[in-house]
């Protein structure tokens, strides 16, 4: 006699993995929204300016949470070192937001994409 359960173990695991690849690609399309938001803001206020204005990523987290921020950058110089900060983390918090998004958006889509069937060879 066969157990139910046994029968929807496959099944079970297949729907977390389908779930996280949908997960992912939802972030990945609302990172790649907010993205273009930050495009327009950055844009409108060029032209209201006169100049180019780009929103650092730095200045988006400090102003949505300013102590996460503090901490995390302790916590990086406290396990991975000031040279781990200096070159790694703060060079991509200096970078517009709109691009720190965006690159982050799209690897996230990458990462939750369906693999394409290979021609001829069988997956398991």
């Amino acid at each position: 006699m066969v157990c139910a359960g046994a029968l929807s173990g496959g099944r079970e695991g297949a729907w977390n993995w389908i779930m996280i690849r949908f997960l992912l690609r939802f972030i990945g399309l609302l990172l790649l929204a907010l993205a273009f938001i930050f495009v327009v803001y950055d844009g409108i206020r060029s032209i209201s300016d006169g100049g180019i204005l780009v929103t650092k990523t730095s200045y988006v987290w400090s102003a949505l949470h300013e102590g996460s921020l503090k901490a995390f950058q302790g916590l990086v110089e406290q396990r991975a070192g000031v040279e781990a900060w200096q070159i790694g983390v703060a060079t991509v918090l200096d970078q517009p937001a709109s691009l720190t998004f965006c690159v982050l958006g799209i690897v996230l889509i990458v990462l939750g994409r369906k693999k394409k069937p290979l021609i001829g060879y069988a997956r398991d």
